[in-house]
């Protein structure tokens, strides 16, 4: 298994813009291999003493905290489709993104601890 991780500031008034371009993206995150993908719209995102999610992009008034993730059976699929997606022509029709991409971040994580609720 493998995850990325994203943390976006997004304006409040771009949130179905966001939405939309999400809903496209992770469908074909989905379609190259991956397992799962959830978007999550800010409703309790405090402000930290010394850092939190706000600081660490740099939110804006008005702004809003998306954190999101995907989860891949491993790092070889997640790669894979990371190259892929350039290929595809939403992305490339892309000209403007509903946030500022230069303060989001991201990252690759390999589970260390996975448990869940059994079914």
């Amino acid at each position: 298994m493998h995850l990325d991780g994203f943390v976006i500031p997004v304006p409040e008034g771009k949130r179905q813009a966001y939405l939309e371009m999400a809903h496209w993206f992770d469908q074909a995150m989905i379609d190259l291999g991956a397992l799962e993908v959830v978007e999550g719209w800010e409703s309790d995102v405090p402000n930290g003493k010394r850092t939190d999610f706000r600081k660490a992009v740099a939110a804006e008034p008005g702004e809003k905290i998306v954190f999101s993730w995907i989860l891949w059976p491993d790092k070889a699929t997640a790669d894979a489709a990371h190259e892929a997606i350039h290929e595809d022509e939403r992305f490339k029709a892309m000209t403007e993104m509903p946030f500022d991409g230069r303060r989001m971040i991201f990252g690759s994580f390999e589970p260390m601890l996975d448990l869940r609720r059994p079914q």
